[in-house]
């Protein structure tokens, strides 16, 4: 099923096959798409899909995956349950239904739904100064040479060329990256690759599967860390000097973590747009999670953009709790421990994507799932709702922040079966109408 919420926007809601896992208690409103309209009553089905007796279950709905909105003990009949909630106003609705197994362990399923996505709103405006910001941190980037130096790396693919990168950043930072082409081919379209959270090596297929298919092809790093050491030298540097690098210097713009990371977005873009085997024409930027943070962050930053393709995008309407709603990963709002919580929120502002998304305009592909608890629909969809270009909003009704048992599979069909081909071949971008 689609619908087309405006001129410039649709969204596509796919449903899923099953719930995430392989689980005996399943919850779903009575609606496929778990989409509706602001006065429209929600009737929930929990079913028990095992041979015994439903145990006793307990639910409780979140309006905004944050306020309660009710809660209270399961009744089965032939292993049903019926429940119902109303959509006052636009947003989502959660409802977690909560057991115990034979081990008294703990087990959780979920269902979730929206109201009027194309009219959910932002939880807050921009900062005031929240442009000159930003023009004063890429003219600090720009008094920086970018200096990129490539280091050749045999990969046994006759019909490749592959590269370690590093570009020069800020305050005597970093970018480091793969860079990937094939061999045959003069100027190409150019693609970035932008990556999920945590301390990772890159690993080469990232690049070389999309450069095989004609991309000119960068992904790179989102720290200053080499990009193919040992899994311990990741796993120590999360530990220690990169343990919650989210929370790092958050009570203060200038001293964001992320003030790095965006800015080696913009450079690692910029580069890709001075290469001379770029074809002048097609620019994407795609990730994941904090890649999909990444991306729309980059789509509104770098004006050469072309294409944006986020999935479960984090970072979006950071001050959501304000207005009673879960704001998306890293949850800055909350994320305080030791320091002022006003000073965290107001720093936020400047690295919420949701103050980014207005200056998209170039054509973009979202996905988001409606049982995330990661990065809730309900805070990307605000941020999705600024963009004025033309978006494709895919829904995914029985999707967390995971693609388990292939609940993200609409998501990836369109990234990697019709807009990568399409934009690659310099076709105009496929927004599904």
């Amino acid at each position: 099923m689609r619908f087309k919420c405006s001129s410039l926007l649709t969204i596509l809601v796919f449903a899923g096959a099953g719930l995430c896992g392989a689980q005996p208690m399943g919850v779903a409103p009575d609606r496929t798409n778990g989409v509706y309209e602001v006065g429209d009553t929600v009737h929930w089905r929990v079913t028990w899909n095992a041979e015994t007796n439903p145990p006793p279950a307990h639910y409780r709905f979140l309006r905004g995956e944050m306020t309660d909105a009710g809660q209270g003990d399961l009744v089965f009949s032939n292993n049903l349950a019926s429940l119902e909630t109303r959509f006052d106003a636009p947003g989502t609705m959660g409802v977690e239904v909560a057991w115990k197994g034979n081990g008294e362990e703990p087990h959780r399923a979920l269902g979730g739904a929206v109201a009027a996505p194309d009219r959910i709103a932002l939880s807050a405006s921009p900062p005031a100064d929240f442009n000159d910001f930003w023009k004063a941190k890429l003219k600090e980037l720009a008094k920086v040479p970018a200096d990129p130096r490539l280091e050749k790396v045999d990969i046994g693919k006759t019909n490749l060329l592959y590269w370690k990168i590093t570009l020069n950043n800020i305050r005597g930072t970093h970018i480091e990256g793969q860079l990937a082409r094939p061999v045959e081919g003069g100027k190409l379209p150019a693609l970035l690759i932008v990556q999920w959270a945590g301390v990772y090596p890159l690993q080469k297929n990232w690049v070389t599967d999309r450069a095989v298919e004609g991309w000119l092809v960068l992904d790179i790093e989102a720290h200053d860390l080499p990009i193919d050491e040992p899994d311990a030298f990741y796993k120590d540097q999360f530990s220690g000097p990169l343990k919650n690098y989210w929370s790092i210097g958050n009570d203060d713009r200038d001293t964001s973590y992320f003030l790095r990371m965006y800015l080696s977005c913009y450079r690692a873009a910029d580069y890709l747009a001075k290469r001379k085997d770029w074809d002048g024409k097609t620019l994407v930027v795609m990730g994941g999670s904090q890649g999909g943070q990444q991306t729309l962050m980059t789509a509104g930053f770098y004006p050469k953009i072309t294409a944006a393709l986020a999935v479960v995008p984090a970072g979006c309407d950071m001050l959501g709790p304000d207005i009673g709603r879960k704001g998306g990963w890293p949850q800055w709002y909350s994320n305080t421990e030791g320091k002022d919580p006003a000073k965290v929120r107001e720093a936020s502002r400047y690295y919420d994507v949701a103050n980014f998304t207005p200056r998209i305009k170039c054509p973009v592909l979202v996905g988001m799932g409606l049982i995330d608890e990661v990065c809730p629909a309900a805070g990307v969809l605000a941020a999705v709702n600024q963009i004025s270009s033309p978006k494709e909003v895919i829904l995914l009704p029985k999707a967390g922040h995971q693609d388990e048992h292939n609940t993200h599979g609409a998501y990836i069909q369109r990234c990697y079966g019709v807009w990568l081909p399409e934009l690659r071949r310099g076709k105009p971008a496929p927004v599904r109408q």
